[in-house]
């Protein structure tokens, strides 16, 4: 297709007029040298002088530039996405090198854009790999085991099937995660919004980790007692969801003997903020803003022994993000970590 030009006169109308100028002094110095200098011719001179230049510089810069230029555009066509490419050629240089070096700016950041997901994608795939190789290389150690003769032990056989279940069950721990935060991140999870009470919701949490707890000799806890309920409006089984991960988290990296506690704030008119916060051995500053990474672990090797997919942070922050909400995190080494979130509250 034709591409349309957009005219610009500003170079022809100045040229015109010096050269108008130079040529009306010229032939004032010729008619006075010759006696024969005359007003009218003058006068008559300048008009037609300037428009024969202005139509012939328009038309030879239009004819010069516009082939040049045309090129850069024709060149340009080749990336769909470029927005150069929808506008009008110009002949203006000035109005040209702004959208050249818009234009490169632009893909500037395209491409480094890029270069940052291609990264993220690769460490991606090197964490799931990782982390789906590890239990299933385990449930193939138990079974050849048992395959080449370990079976007729009863005793031996028992515990390495129990082993392999385990293992079984840490894969589709991980793919069910996997599955979620797809789901989340491309917006194909729905929420069921309602109303509940928020301080249910946490104590049934407090219930349900309180063995996993107990191992640790750490306390579940909240910051006072909630004599009424807190009403709050959002999807009440993935509110659980973020408030069982944030807990295991604190009890996975809590201190022997140490607390978990949580609490429930009025933030504004229509929102609260529920705090975890515990004493445990909290996270460095360099590796808070990859906290909320896919399977980026503060402590790969201590991590790993206490299990988990490493998708628990991600998800919770999905799942608030999903609720328009938003999640919070402050920590200091040595002395804890207290996320926080938002909710909606039922006025």
């Amino acid at each position: 297709m034709q591409k349309k030009l957009k005219k610009t006169y500003k170079f022809a109308i100045k040229t015109s007029l010096y050269i108008t100028i130079c040529l009306t002094l010229l032939l004032n110095v010729f008619l006075y040298v010759g006696n024969t200098f005359n007003w009218f011719v003058v006068l008559g001179f300048i008009p037609i002088c300037y428009a024969i230049c202005f139509f012939i510089i328009q038309y030879r810069v239009e004819r010069f530039i516009y082939r040049r230029v045309k090129k850069i555009y024709d060149d340009l066509t080749l990336l769909e996405s470029a927005s150069l490419i929808k506008q009008p050629i110009t002949t203006d240089m000035a109005t040209l090198t702004q959208e050249i070096d818009k234009f490169a700016k632009d893909k500037k950041l395209e491409i480094e854009t890029l270069k940052v997901r291609e990264e993220y994608r690769k460490e991606f795939l090197g964490n799931v790999s990782h982390e789906l190789k590890t239990p299933l290389f385990t449930v193939q150690g138990y079974i050849l085991t048992l395959l080449d003769g370990a079976m007729e032990d009863e005793r031996i056989r028992k515990k390495y099937l129990a082993r392999a279940s385990k293992g079984v069950e840490r894969l589709i721990y991980i793919v069910k995660d996997l599955d979620m935060i797809t789901k989340l991140e491309v917006g194909d999870l729905s929420l069921k919004i309602e109303e509940f009470d928020i301080i249910e919701v946490i104590q049934s949490v407090f219930d349900l980790l309180e063995m996993k707890a107990a191992k640790k000799k750490i306390t579940l806890m909240f910051d006072m007692d909630y004599n009424t309920p807190i009403l709050v409006k959002a999807d009440k089984e993935r509110i659980q969801q973020v408030l069982t991960n944030l807990v295991v988290n604190s009890i996975k990296y809590g201190k022997e003997k140490g607390t978990t506690e949580v609490s429930i704030e009025n933030l504004i008119k229509n929102k609260v903020i529920v705090r975890v916060t515990d004493n445990g051995e909290g996270i460095s500053k360099a590796n808070l803003k990859r906290l909320f990474e896919r399977f980026f672990r503060v402590d790969k090797s201590g991590s790993r022994r206490e299990g988990g997919s490493g998708l628990g942070l991600s998800i919770v922050k999905h799942i608030m993000e999903a609720h328009d909400e938003k999640i919070y995190v402050e920590s200091e080494p040595n002395v804890g970590s207290e996320f926080s979130f938002t909710l909606e509250k039922v006025k």
